[in-house]
C-alpha cells in the first residue's frame, strides 16, 4: 500500500522552489554518463519555477550551449548560465580559456576538481572513480596550485586577475581546504569579490572551524545536497551534519545546490525537493530556506535580477 503524501508539505516545497537557483548541476552532454542534458534541465526547472541554473562539467565550459538554449528557447523562464572547471582538458590554469568563458557570459570559475592534487589523493582512499577517467580518457594529471604549500603559483594569480576583472565567482573546487585558504586570501588581495567554498562536507577535508573562518572572510559556503539526502548514491552525511555546517557559516552565507545530473541517482529537481524537505524537518523557517536555495546564490553569482520580485526584495 502506497504511503500517502503530505500535501501541505509538498505545497510548501513547491512554493520554496519558486525562484530557486541551482548553481552546481552536472547535466550533459558529458564524457561521463548523465541522466539529463542541459535543455532537459532547463525545461524541468522552468516547470518547477526555478529562477536559474548554472551548469558544470569537469571537462569543458558550457557557455556556448547556455547561450544557444537561451536564444532558441525564449519560452523557458529559467535562466541558464555556465562555468569552467580548470582541469586537464582545458589546460589547467589557462588564462585564454577563462577569458573566453568570461566573454561568453560564464559566471563561475572552478579551481581543479578531478585534476586537483588533493582529489587524486582522496580518490585512492575512496570508493569513487570518475566514470570516464579510465574508459574514455587518460588518467587525470595533478595540477599544482601552490608551491611548497605556501605560495600561490603565478599562473593561478593570472587567472585570479581575470576573475576579478570579469566579476566572476571563484569556486574552490576539489582543492584541499589548506590550499583554498591560500587561494582565497590571494584572490581577495587581487580584487576578487565573489568566493564560494565547494562542498566542505566531503573530499576537501574542511572542518567546521574552516567553514566558519572562510565564511567570515566573506565567502559563501556551498553544500551539495546529493551528499545528505536519502535516495542519492552520493550520500555520505546526515541531516545533522548539514545543520552543523549551516550553523558554522550562518544562514546568510550558506548556499544549497544539487550537484546532481548523473545517471543512476536522483534528478537535480528531485534532489532539491528532498533537500528543501530536509531543511523543513530541521526546523528552518521559509525565509531562511529561501535564502539558502535562492537569494544567497543570486547574490554570490550576481544575478539578483533573475529572481522574481518578491525574492529580490527578501
Amino acid at each position: 500500500m502506497a504511503v500517502p503524501r503530505d500535501v501541505s508539505i509538498d505545497a510548501r516545497i513547491d512554493r520554496l522552489l519558486k525562484g530557486a537557483i541551482d548553481p552546481h548541476v552536472h547535466s550533459g552532454p558529458s564524457i561521463a554518463p548523465r541522466g539529463l542534458d542541459h535543455l532537459d534541465l532547463v525545461k524541468q526547472a522552468t516547470v518547477a519555477g526555478f529562477a536559474a541554473v548554472v551548469t558544470k562539467d569537469h571537462d569543458y565550459s558550457g557557455v556556448a550551449t547556455a547561450h544557444l538554449i537561451s536564444k532558441q528557447f525564449p519560452e523557458l523562464t529559467t535562466k541558464i548560465y555556465s562555468s569552467i572547471v580548470l582541469n586537464n582538458v582545458v589546460g589547467g590554469f589557462n588564462a585564454f580559456a577563462v577569458e573566453h568563458t568570461a566573454a561568453m557570459g560564464g559566471k563561475v570559475v572552478w579551481m581543479p576538481t578531478l585534476a586537483a592534487e588533493n582529489h587524486l589523493r582522496w580518490e585512492k582512499t575512496s570508493n569513487w572513480v570518475h566514470p570516464a577517467s579510465t574508459q574514455k580518457m587518460r588518467p587525470a594529471v595533478g595540477i599544482p596550485v601552490v608551491d611548497n604549500g605556501k605560495q600561490v603559483r603565478d599562473e593561478v594569480k593570472e587567472v585570479l586577475d581575470i576573475i576579478a576583472k570579469s566579476d566572476m565567482v571563484l569556486a574552490s573546487g576539489h582543492l584541499h581546504v589548506s590550499e583554498t585558504w591560500l587561494v582565497f586570501e590571494e584572490a581577495k588581495k587581487r580584487g576578487v569579490e565573489r568566493l564560494v567554498l565547494t562542498h566542505p562536507e566531503d573530499i576537501v577535508d574542511a572542518s567546521l572551524n574552516d567553514v566558519k573562518g572562510i565564511a567570515a572572510m566573506g565567502a559563501y559556503v556551498e553544500h551539495s545536497l546529493c551528499m545528505f539526502i536519502e535516495g542519492s548514491k552520493f550520500k555520505t552525511r546526515e541531516a545533522d551534519d548539514l545543520r552543523h555546517h549551516i550553523e558554522a557559516a550562518g544562514i546568510d552565507k550558506t548556499i544549497l545546490c544539487s550537484d546532481l545530473g548523473q545517471t543512476g541517482t536522483l534528478s537535480p529537481l528531485e534532489g532539491f525537493r528532498r533537500g528543501v524537505k530536509m531543511c523543513i524537518d530541521l526546523g528552518y523557517r521559509d525565509e531562511e530556506i529561501r535564502k539558502m536555495v535562492s537569494t544567497n546564490a543570486a547574490r554570490a553569482i550576481g544575478i539578483e535580477s533573475d529572481l522574481p520580485q518578491q525574492e529580490a526584495a527578501a
